[in-house]
């Protein structure tokens, strides 16, 4: 005879993945969790969480995480980006824009008393609430210092550049060739020309005086964040470069979740010279964050209906009018996303320089990074 008990260890098998998502929904165990952890969920979870949160308790019961990784990738996160893109840009009713923003402020904890404009009947859609600008002293930039924070956000990682490997978070790299692309525009910045077979090489190529150091630092904008980025220090604008591709969520969560995450996401670089040698900074998109917006940059076009995989646009600020490229100055608008995203800077320094940061912390635009 047959016995109709169910073992243990399958019945746990059973009930972890119900339980689990019960957990992230809420509906166990919320009222011994803080307020405001309480009250961010509900945004947080339908925007970017949902698919981490639905696939994650999966991995319980024996499926691989690699099977996870292939099937979020499947999910139309461009498609998706692109009708969020354009429910941005529905005018709301004047009598609904109040209680929709406040939801939205109340949910990420968004501070209107830095904004520029307060009144949130003014904002006439989400997108012109999202794009939102400051008031001008709400942000003050750092003169001691070379190098500023470009963006508010929180400090995901940063560090040297070693073997051609840079950090998203820690213990989880990408490749730096595969992020930049390859270099065919070199006519536009002065680099170091003498390759070897060292694997490292194309790290080298980027280090054009003796003494120097690459080094790296990531800015992970959350969807409560001011949405703009400005110029991190005074430079030279000299290529773009446009990687059309993925808008996967940057959420630390799934950066840790995700190998060269970045290179597998639209992004935007631009590149050129400061002070001390090589200097870039890419804006990286994301899921609902498809559209990436360069002030100076007109012929800019993101997240477009059709790609091909593995491409990139580039594109020359330096032309026979204009030998010198688009000068930056230290705190300058530079651009803008649609909610929250990542910008990655890589930049030449002498090998003295020091980061003032730690993994995690929270940074606002005008705030240091380092010194040298």
């Amino acid at each position: 005879m047959v016995s109709g008990r169910i073992p243990e260890d399958l019945l746990q098998r059973l009930q972890f993945p119900q339980l689990a998502l019960r957990r992230r929904l809420g509906l166990l165990s919320c009222m011994s969790r803080r307020g405001t952890r309480f009250r961010s969920w509900p945004l947080s979870f339908l925007y970017y969480i949902l698919p981490l949160a639905t696939l994650k308790p999966l991995a319980k019961v024996g499926w691989r995480p690699t099977s996870r990784v292939a099937l979020y990738k499947t999910i139309p996160t461009r498609l998706l980006s692109r009708a969020w893109g354009r429910l941005n840009q529905v005018d709301l009713p004047t009598w609904l824009r109040k209680p929709i923003f406040s939801l939205y402020i109340w949910t990420f904890g968004v501070n209107m008393k830095e904004a520029a404009v307060e009144d949130l009947h003014q904002y006439r859609n989400l997108g012109e609430f999202f794009r939102r600008k400051l008031k001008p002293q709400a942000r003050p930039v750092c003169d001691s210092h070379c190098i500023i924070s470009p963006a508010d956000g929180k400090i995901l990682h940063f560090g040297h550049v070693k073997n051609c490997e840079v950090e998203q978070v820690k213990g989880v790299t990408y490749s730096l060739e595969t992020f930049l692309g390859p270099q065919t525009w070199t006519e536009t910045i002065a680099l170091n020309k003498d390759e070897d077979d060292d694997p490292s090489s194309f790290q080298d190529l980027l280090v054009t005086k003796e003494g120097n150091a690459l080094f790296h630092c990531v800015v992970y904008l959350a969807p409560g964040d001011y949405h703009c980025f400005h110029s991190p220090t005074d430079w030279r604008v000299a290529h773009r470069r446009h990687f059309p591709g993925s808008l996967m969520s940057v959420n630390p969560g799934v950066a840790r979740w995700i190998k060269e995450l970045f290179c597998h996401n639209e992004r935007v670089v631009l590149s050129g010279d400061w002070a001390h040698g090589f200097f870039s900074l890419t804006a990286v998109g994301a899921t609902n964050v498809g559209s990436i917006r360069i002030y100076f940059d007109k012929e800019l076009r993101t997240n477009l209906p059709r790609y091909s995989k593995g491409s990139f646009n580039d594109f020359s600020y330096v032309s026979n009018n204009n030998q010198e490229g688009i000068s930056m100055r230290k705190g300058e608008h530079l651009g803008e996303f649609n909610l929250g995203s990542t910008i990655v800077l890589l930049f030449e320094a002498p090998k003295d320089f020091t980061f003032n940061l730690r993994p995690g912390q929270k940074i606002r635009y005008g705030e240091p990074l380092g010194t040298i």
